[in-house]
């Protein structure tokens, strides 16, 4: 049965986007107008991808699901072969010491990001294709792991070890939810593990990662300085905040305060208050569209939309613990908040895709 798409989902995005636009002029327009001479500079990329994420939403709302079911091969093939192509010097550009994007003009693709989305497609197609299969390890879960795999280490290369863990937390989840033994999750979770020492173990500024979140103050200056300048954000806000345009840190202690640690500048702005409202907005959403997957009869339908939505709010939650301290810096921003027009337009089309689905009970 054909409906409406969920407009309160939609609203809710379309307000928390524009609330983020508004936060990235706060958090970014000294540190512009210094280096730019322009205190709108971020301010004016982050509205031009906001615009073109509401007409990609909009029309990704139109697009009937069966698209995605029908070509999810070719479009995992065409990120991979992306993935390929940003690792090829003089192709990929890096920027923070990370060969993860394409340089177009003076902006930035990220094709990891749009991997998130390919690839909860295949995986939605193959879980739906295989549902009686995936009781067994060997001929169901075997087979998706190691095509995971494949992207998660691709990534690895760039490195992009957040994005790498989002992606590979949201399959393993949607994997899980199919019906597999949890057992195996649980050697699985052991070999993960593992997995991840032995990656902070041969990068060095992972390990420093991990040691100035143990103990910032090891390196104050260094590996900790950006959690104890997230955290000189958060603790003056107390309940309302010290203002809009008031905050501190931005003016050049918390670096780059309009990506990874936006939420800082929003706690020390608004307090306790701003940070309710804007978790809420995203328990909100997440909550809307679980129930789009939950009602859904097509398992494909229900996989997609489980897929789509848990991994907006697991790259929240990362972001989140690691602005208050919880866990080691993973450079994951926070959706629609952050500023970048990658981590945007995928956010922003994950709902349009949504909003369809939507649309059939």
């Amino acid at each position: 049965m054909k409906n409406k798409i969920d407009y309160k989902l939609f609203i809710a995005v379309c307000i928390i986007a524009l609330f983020g636009i508004i936060m990235i002029y706060s958090a970014s327009s000294i540190w512009a107008e210094y280096k730019f001479q322009d205190s709108f500079k971020f301010v004016k990329a982050q509205g031009f991808f906001f615009i073109l994420g509401i007409f990609i939403m909009l029309f990704l709302s139109k697009v009937d699901y069966h698209f995605y079911y029908k070509k999810s091969n070719m479009i995992l093939l065409g990120c991979f072969i992306l993935l390929i192509l940003v690792l090829i010097p003089g192709i990929g550009t890096i920027r923070n010491g990370s060969r993860s994007w394409f340089g177009i003009g003076g902006f930035g693709i990220q094709p990891s990001e749009f991997a998130k989305i390919g690839l909860i497609m295949y995986v939605a197609k193959y879980l739906a294709n295989n549902k009686k299969n995936m009781r067994n390890i060997k001929s169901g879960v075997i087979p998706i792991l190691l095509v995971i795999m494949t992207f998660f280490a691709l990534i690895m290369l760039e490195p992009d070890f957040g994005t790498a863990m989002v992606i590979v937390l949201t399959l393993v989840v949607m994997i899980f939810i199919s019906g597999v033994k949890i057992s195996f999750f649980v050697r699985i979770g052991i070999l993960g593990l593992m997995g991840i020492v032995g990656l902070i173990l041969v990068a060095p500024y992972r390990m420093a990662r991990i040691i100035s979140f143990l103990n910032p103050w090891t390196d104050p200056l260094g590996s900790g300085f950006q959690i104890i300048q997230s955290l000189y954000a958060i603790g003056p806000g107390g309940l309302l905040g010290q203002g809009f345009m008031k905050s501190r840190q931005k003016h050049f202690y918390l670096p780059e305060p309009q990506t990874d640690f936006i939420f800082s500048i929003i706690s020390e702005e608004f307090g306790f208050l701003g940070v309710l409202i804007v978790t809420s907005i995203f328990f909100f959403i997440f909550f809307r569209a679980l129930m789009v997957s939950l009602k859904q009869s097509d398992l494909f339908a229900k996989y997609l939309a489980f897929g789509l939505s848990f991994g907006l709010i697991i790259q929240a939650i990362l972001n989140l613990s690691v602005v208050i301290g919880l866990i080691p810096v993973t450079g994951v921003t926070l959706p629609f908040l952050s500023y970048g027009g990658s981590s945007l337009l995928v956010s922003m089309a994950s709902i349009g895709i949504i909003l369809n689905i939507s649309r059939n009970e």
